[in-house]
């Protein structure tokens, strides 16, 4: 990570030396299973899976003669087929755990652009700011929903956010149509600004064109084709566009919410120093919870991301091996008195999560 201005130092005191003997513990597994932290060949094949189920749809509605009832079916399989490519593949490829081939990773990575993403962007707001500052408010962006939504005791609250364990669903699903429309405009403009980069920076003028070209490409793809070849309104095409983007969008918002917005986690503030009170180890242990790790689905689908703990303490491992690492994970953590935030299945979860919101939706006591 490069040119960071985020001024936050975690502390290097560890009296539980609780990553010294985890980060060993896990390389041990590896080692004596003789297995590589990243994908296999059940990476490989779920990569075909999910990229069936995002693309396979989409020639069907253009080549096949169905009725649009049937074609708005597909696009919400479309939808779930994007979400699965954006969860298992794309994430993994820009973790660099996809594969042990850089070029692999980085080909990956880049399926965010047929998701309406963008590399740099993703990679600055996920692997550097999220990753590294993890609900700390006012750096790590996936607290940020604008003044729409208070997910943090920390922001502003407005006396609309009453009722926002009613309207935040609504408004999940609009993540990836905003990627599409105006997110990576802002982002862009905005890192750039700020010097934020994974890696190497960007020479602006690359940056700008790639965003115009595979924007360009993208509305190409996924609006003009299928208004030249498809004999049907073109306010019809734009809703199945919509529809297609508006699944994706719930499933990956609820995903993430889960790991991190939801009573169990903290979202701790450094002191006036700058200074957070534990190691970015165990600070990723307070501010992070795992749910439905027994569920074979939840577990497939998510790409690993109800495993939320393993993630971030090994972001650089593949998702395939979380389920294996946890028992480590948990064990370590629980020897070292520490916390270890898990709910047993996905709808205690989300019970959870809304709970959450209505409780930060609640006007704040004066103090």
């Amino acid at each position: 990570m490069e040119n960071v201005q985020n001024h936050i130092k975690f502390s290097r005191k560890d009296s539980t030396k609780f990553f010294r003997i985890l980060n060993k513990r896990v390389n041990s597994y590896f080692k004596d299973n003789n297995i590589r932290k990243t994908g296999n060949w059940k990476l490989h094949l779920k990569a075909v899976f999910m990229f069936s189920l995002f693309l396979t749809p989409y020639f069907l509605i253009l080549t096949l003669d169905i009725s649009q009832w049937w074609m708005l079916l597909l696009t919400v399989v479309m939808g779930a087929g994007m979400a699965g490519v954006g969860m298992n593949i794309m994430h993994d490829g820009n973790h660099g755990s996809y594969s042990s081939k850089k070029w692999v990773n980085k080909f990956m990575g880049g399926t965010i652009y047929v998701l309406a993403g963008n590399v740099y962007n993703w990679q600055v707001q996920h692997n550097v700011l999220h990753h590294t500052y993890t609900n700390i408010h006012g750096h790590d962006e996936d607290l940020d929903a604008g003044r729409i939504i208070r997910f943090s005791e920390h922001a502003k609250w407005y006396s609309f956010h009453r009722f926002q364990h009613y309207y935040s669903v609504f408004l999940y699903g609009l993540l990836t149509f905003n990627w599409a429309l105006t997110t990576d405009f802002k982002q862009t403009k905005n890192y750039l600004k700020r010097k934020l980069s994974y890696g190497k920076m960007p020479n602006p003028v690359t940056q700008w064109s790639i965003i115009a070209i595979t924007k360009l490409i993208y509305v190409s793809i996924w609006i003009v084709i299928p208004m030249l070849i498809l004999s049907i309104a073109w306010w019809k095409i734009l809703i199945g566009f919509f529809v297609m983007h508006y699944t994706a969008g719930l499933i990956l918002s609820i995903v993430f919410q889960l790991a991190h917005v939801v009573k169990e986690t903290e979202m701790p503030l450094p002191d006036e120093t700058g200074s957070m009170k534990n190691t970015w180890a165990i600070h990723q242990l307070f501010t992070t919870v795992n749910f439905s790790t027994k569920n074979r689905i939840v577990n497939w689908f998510t790409g690993g991301l109800n495993h939320q703990v393993e993630h971030h303490i090994f972001p650089n491992i593949s998702h395939i091996h979380y389920t294996n690492i946890a028992k480590i994970v948990k064990e370590t953590a629980a020897e070292c008195n520490l916390p270890y935030h898990e709910y047993k299945t996905t709808r205690a979860a989300i019970i959870a999560h809304f709970k959450h919101l209505k409780q930060m939706g609640a006007k704040p006591a004066i103090s």
